[in-house]
């Protein structure tokens, strides 16, 4: 299965200017983990997670005074919708995060998380594990 079969093509972008609050308002209302931050002035594409928002919040940060621009992973691991959900996978575990983007030659077109890829699996990985189980003795 490939990365365009499992990502999400709901993608929150936003702007470097906002805040951690109105981030986090904005993933709350679409049910969704991650923001793209699109900084056309400095670092281009970013990811704004909710594990950044997080930890903003717990270090004591004040999530209207904090901006995006600060939390931003801007050294980011873009996915091609062509690659496999293994591929993706070794991605996150190399790299030790939970979203990729997904960017093809016009942008992002997608995210992809570990969750996604679960998803994913989680049908396969039952169906085997059944047949594990009627062939048992």
């Amino acid at each position: 299965m490939l990365v365009r079969d499992a990502m999400s093509t709901l993608v929150l972008t936003i702007g470097p200017a906002h805040t951690l609050r109105q981030a986090a308002r904005l993933m709350s209302v679409r049910h969704i983990g991650a923001a793209v931050v699109l900084d056309k002035d400095n670092s281009g594409l970013g990811i704004l997670t909710e594990r950044d928002i997080l930890n903003a919040v717990g270090s004591g940060q004040d999530p209207d005074a904090e901006t995006a621009a600060t939390h931003t992973t801007t050294d980011v691991v873009f996915a091609a919708p062509t690659w496999t959900l293994e591929e993706a996978a070794e991605a996150m575990t190399h790299g030790g995060f939970r979203h990729l983007i997904v960017l093809d030659d016009h942008g992002p077109v997608g995210i992809v998380s570990v969750r996604d890829i679960l998803r994913c699996w989680a049908p396969t990985r039952r169906r085997h594990h059944a047949q594990l189980i009627d062939w048992a003795p």
